[in-house]
């Protein structure tokens, strides 16, 4: 099965920055949505972030002008780089890639935004 691998997560302070790695395991062709969504311990898993296949990209509102996802078609990996990290950011976030064909997540990766 092809597997989404997450890295990146972590611990940092308020206003600090980090980038989310997802990389799969071995090519996936013309994936439509690429994206990342978080979950808070007893809330709603939520979208953050997506791009699409034609490069349109969008974001919740929580996290616009902070958050910028990306990613690269050779290494087969998406990126979301977050910046200017807010307490309220804290949850574990997961990669999700898909089409009409497939529909694929990542194990998650705990981010952590405390002093």
């Amino acid at each position: 099965q092809v597997q989404l691998v997450e890295s990146g997560g972590g611990l940092v302070q308020p206003g600090g920055s980090l980038r989310l790695s997802c990389a799969a395991s071995r090519s996936i062709f013309s994936p439509y949505f690429m994206g990342w969504y978080r979950q808070a311990p007893g809330k709603q898993r939520e979208l953050v972030a997506a791009i699409t296949r034609d490069s349109n990209t969008n974001y919740a509102d929580s996290v616009k002008g902070r958050f910028t996802i990306s990613r690269d078609n050779a290494k087969n990996t998406v990126y979301l780089e977050m910046t200017s990290l807010k307490p309220e950011d804290t949850a574990v976030y997961y990669c999700n890639l898909n089409n009409r064909d497939f529909d694929f997540w990542g194990q998650g990766t705990q981010v952590t935004v405390s002093s």
